[in-house]
């Protein structure tokens, strides 16, 4: 009996040894090496960064453009006060141009801006710069985003015939009258000599990526009931990023710039932290890296199609 209460005590005492040795293996296993340890924080911030560019682009982006739409619609109905709205020819590119109005759809009081690239329409609706305006005759393309800065034509679906568009721009105030919504492959329908027809455009998805990933155009027409105006000048033309889901390529150098600033200021809250303290590292270093986030996001959501 003394051999064997000998053993289990032997057995017992050697129990917390080996039992710590596992414990510190287990512990040796989870240490990375500092390439590991680089790649995990590498792999984290590049997910962390594509969240944020998501949140940018569906939600947040919505600030900037009731900020736009508010400058926008104080600066138009001061010029329409003062007769001095354009209404043709060379108009500035990202100048009002025209005030959107319907019950459905979504478009209370909305600015249409000139030119319809993917920087211009982060301010609102569009302007196509080779078709007339509201109002006068021909077909008036007005295009908007349907997701991301505040997707100002993402209800514009929801239109169906009859329903009337008001549209407001220096020669005085339309009323169209929706005839169709069509999307490719469907019928373009004809105008006749002398009329007016406003056609909006976005862009939306199907299946899975309906609501969120658009990927195709769609087409809302409207007829004018009423005479329309003349033209004062020749249409121009328009340049090719202005065209259907394209994308303005002039933002990628600032895209580089802004990831470039973004990165010396991570790196710049991580030492400053190490250097001085906590709190006046992030003080300082905290609007640096957000500003340089909300640069690097609205220059990448520029490289993605105008009318998302």
């Amino acid at each position: 009996m003394t051999s064997i209460g000998v053993r289990i005590n032997g057995w017992r005492s050697s129990l917390p040894s080996w039992a710590g040795g596992a414990r510190e293996s287990r512990a040796a296993a989870r240490e990375l090496t500092p390439a590991a340890a680089a790649v995990q924080w590498v792999l984290i911030a590049v997910a962390g960064l594509a969240v944020w560019l998501g949140l940018f682009g569906i939600g947040i982006s919505a600030l900037q453009e009731q900020h736009a739409q508010h400058g926008l619609y104080a600066q138009y109905r001061e010029q329409l006060a003062r007769g001095t709205a354009p209404v043709g020819g060379a108009m500035a590119e990202g100048s009002p141009v025209a005030l959107l109005h319907s019950l459905r759809g979504g478009l209370d009081d909305v600015v249409a801006v000139e030119g319809t690239s993917s920087t211009d329409l982060r301010s609102g609706p569009g302007h196509y710069p080779a078709s007339v305006l509201p109002g006068q005759a021909g077909i008036s393309y007005v295009m908007g985003r349907s997701t991301s800065y505040g997707g100002p034509f993402g209800g514009i679906t929801d239109l169906r015939p009859n329903d009337r568009i008001v549209v407001t721009t220096g020669q005085g105030r339309f009323t169209y009258y929706v005839t169709d919504v069509r999307r490719a492959g469907d019928p373009v329908p004809t105008l006749a000599p002398g009329q007016s027809r406003l056609t909006l455009v976005t862009s939306e998805g199907t299946g899975w990526r309906s609501g969120w990933a658009p990927s195709h155009a769609v087409f809302v027409d409207a007829t004018l009931r009423g005479k329309p105006v003349a033209a004062p000048a020749a249409v121009g033309s328009a340049p090719t990023e202005d065209g259907l889901m394209r994308r303005d390529k002039s933002q990628l150098y600032p895209l580089v710039l802004w990831l470039q600033l973004l990165l010396l200021g991570v790196v710049g809250v991580v030492v400053g932290r190490a250097k001085w303290g906590t709190w006046q590292s992030w003080i300082v270093g905290v609007p640096v890296v957000l500003a340089a986030l909300w640069g690097a996001s609205n220059a990448a959501w520029v490289l993605l199609p105008n009318l998302v």
